[in-house]
């Protein structure tokens, strides 16, 4: 039962930081202010990118752009605006992850932020 739980926390707390990462992301491109909307759509994007990171070949490409799908649905503007969102996301995500890894020695990872 320990093991599910730790998963279960695990989980939450990647999508958290994911969310905070899009949702750094979302404020400066889109100026959108609104973290839950920022979670949810990092849980989309989660689902997006492992829908199509199998595929062979160019699932990773597919994925990426899957992922950026998601965000240019979710977010006000166009594919350049998505695309930007998700560097910025990417980018805070490595932010976020180092002091919470380095500094405080958490050991997590950012769930809907790919490479992250």
């Amino acid at each position: 039962m320990v093991p599910i739980i730790g998963s279960v926390v695990a989980f939450v707390v990647a999508l958290l930081v994911g969310g905070l990462a899009i949702y750094a992301g979302a404020s400066i491109i889109a100026d959108v202010d609104d973290y839950s909307y920022a979670v949810v759509t990092a849980l989309a994007g989660a689902i997006a990118w492992a829908l199509t990171v199998w595929i062979p070949l160019f699932g990773p490409l597919f994925a990426l752009l899957a992922w950026i799908w998601v965000i240019n649905w979710r977010y006000p503007g166009g594919w350049i605006d998505a695309a930007l969102i998700g560097l910025a996301a990417w980018v805070s995500a490595l932010v976020i992850l180092f002091v919470l890894n380095s500094v405080f020695g958490l050991g997590v990872s950012a769930f809907g932020v790919p490479g992250a």
